[in-house]
């Protein structure tokens, strides 16, 4: 027998190559099942609402110690404590779309959808707030090269103002501006993602909504933090205007 064999058929290199195997399927396995503590179990559609949980098992509820000294438990249960869907079937199989049945873009229907996150604000690693107003956050300006929109108009896809802007927000981590906070007319303040507001030297538009829909916007808990559930609130807000904010949006293009 040659070097490394422990037998006329079996070798220390393929023993080696067998726990190799093992190793690497068990490992996919626990991957796997480890990424199923958010957003799983699966509900089905069918009429008994059968939970899907796949292959392998939904694994067992562990507890998470944060930085901040908190703890955080997955999987969790703060999706099933939703409240009820505010949208109808229009067919009776499964797979059928859903309309909505309320205002599509505060119940979080369609593009307007938003998953329950954590109702904290999202830290640094020196545990500060990572996203803050400029009124808060030192050492940050908007860059002379680019418009100030603080003190203007901010309207609307109908021109519609519906009022002025007051500050930005800044992401201190990726060192840019999240949110253009602006004050309504009727006196709430609320947020604008910065993606959805196109700046100009005479005001600020937001396309994805009309000027009296900025009144439903959802709002902050604290006029100087957004937690990770209202910034997926108020992204789903803007998001589900581009399609509910006018009848027409929802028509085919052809």
């Amino acid at each position: 027998m040659g070097t490394g064999a422990i037998t006329a058929y079996i070798d220390v290199a393929q023993i080696v190559l067998y726990i190799f195997w093992i190793f690497f399927f068990g490992l996919v396995v626990y991957l796997v099942q480890e990424g199923k503590r958010e957003g799983f179990p699966l509900e089905s559609d069918r009429k008994d609402y059968a939970v899907i949980e796949g292959w392998p098992r939904v694994p067992a509820p562990k507890t998470f110690r944060m930085a901040d000294g908190s703890e955080f438990t997955a999987p969790h249960s703060r999706d099933q404590a939703a409240p009820a869907l505010a949208a109808r079937r229009v067919g009776n199989y499964p797979g059928s779309p859903i309309e909505p049945t309320g205002n599509p873009m505060v119940d979080g229907i369609g593009p307007a959808a938003w998953t329950a996150r954590s109702d904290h604000a999202d830290l640094m690693l020196d545990g500060s707030v990572k996203i803050q107003p400029l009124r808060s956050a030192s050492g940050y300006s908007v860059s002379i090269n680019d418009v100030n929109p603080i003190g203007l108009d901010c309207i609307g896809h109908d021109d519609v103002s519906a009022g002025k802007v007051v500050d930005l927000w800044v992401d201190q981590a990726e060192m840019l501006f999240r949110y253009i906070e602006v004050e309504l007319h009727q006196g709430k303040r609320i947020l604008v993602p910065m993606p959805f507001a196109r700046v100009t030297k005479h005001h600020v538009k937001v396309h994805a909504i009309l000027g009296s829909q900025f009144a439903e916007v959802p709002t902050t808990k604290r006029s100087d933090q957004v937690t990770l559930l209202e910034e997926d609130k108020i992204a789903g807000y803007f998001g589900g205007g581009r399609l509910y904010a006018t009848p027409d949006r929802q028509e085919p293009l052809l």
